[in-house]
């Protein structure tokens, strides 16, 4: 999986001019390919999303969520199309979604559980659309490299952590939430998040070599608060896995949990990297 997202997002760059050297070859539109897998992704994490809710007799008004989804998860491409402002293209999303849910609750369920339901619907718009909009925030605004460093540090950490916590983990970090989540999990996962932070930082100048020293330990805790945050939905729903779509992991909502999280505090970071020169 790492290989094909990998690929895909060196091909996405390669394709629009954002892999040279040189800014002159990049094109007005950027990320399309990564718009695509993203909104494959996420559309199949929305019908996961649905399934989780369902165990708890609540509904989730599918079309609308979806669509909700793509929209809101392609906050920051269409405007490079459109010539809107992103947070007007939000907004937008954000209204047609609520709008979708509220119309499609009332066609399938009438009057009857429109809060529980359109909230549910609303989350599902907003965790898995809202919060992975900031992949694509990072790839158009500040680069190829940074997605693909934003990314491949936040899911070595979760290696980090597994690995780690197989062989040394005794002292639980989260009982209640995680049960095989430990300290020594931890921190084996900003050990090895330091190491890939300092390579890409090293090999595509991503950032100065302090800054890369607290991007990888800090994004290893961040992306394991989001493993943490989607594990007490699944807690709540009763639930081991999202599902069983990828052997070995459960669903994709097990894979991207904490990339979704971290993704917009890589944004806060690459910005604040970016004013401060």
């Amino acid at each position: 999986m790492a290989v094909f997202f990998g690929g895909m997002t060196v091909l996405d760059g390669w394709l629009d001019g954002s892999a040279t050297v040189t800014a002159a070859d990049d094109k007005p539109i950027q990320g399309t390919l990564l718009a695509i897998l993203l909104v494959l992704v996420l559309g199949l994490a929305v019908v996961e999303f649905s399934r989780l809710v369902a165990s708890k007799d609540l509904v989730v008004v599918l079309p609308a969520a979806v669509v909700g989804v793509v929209l809101v998860s392609t906050t920051w491409y269409w405007p490079q199309v459109l010539g809107v402002e992103p947070h007007v293209y939000l907004l937008l999303s954000l209204a047609l979604s609520l709008l979708g849910a509220m119309v499609g609750h009332y066609r399938r369920c009438g009057v009857g559980g429109a809060l529980a339901n359109c909230g549910a619907t609303s989350l599902a718009v907003a965790y898995l659309g809202g919060l992975g909009a900031f992949v694509l925030a990072v790839r158009v605004e500040f680069g190829l490299w940074q997605v693909l460093m934003l990314m491949c540090v936040v899911k070595a950490s979760d290696i980090g952590a597994y690995t780690f916590g197989k062989l040394f983990g005794k002292h639980k970090f989260s009982p209640r939430v995680s049960p095989g989540k430990t300290w020594e999990g931890l921190a084996g996962a900003m050990g090895v998040a330091l190491g890939v932070s300092l390579a890409f930082a090293a090999l595509f100048g991503t950032m100065s070599w302090w800054q890369a020293m607290i991007f990888g330990p800090a994004f290893a805790v961040i992306g394991q608060m989001g493993d943490l945050a989607e594990s007490m939905m699944k807690r709540d729903a009763g639930q081991k896995d999202s599902s069983n779509r990828v052997p070995g992991f459960g669903g994709i909502l097990d894979v991207i949990d904490s990339p979704l999280v971290a993704a917009p505090f890589g944004y806060l970071f690459f910005r604040l990297v970016a004013l401060g020169g």
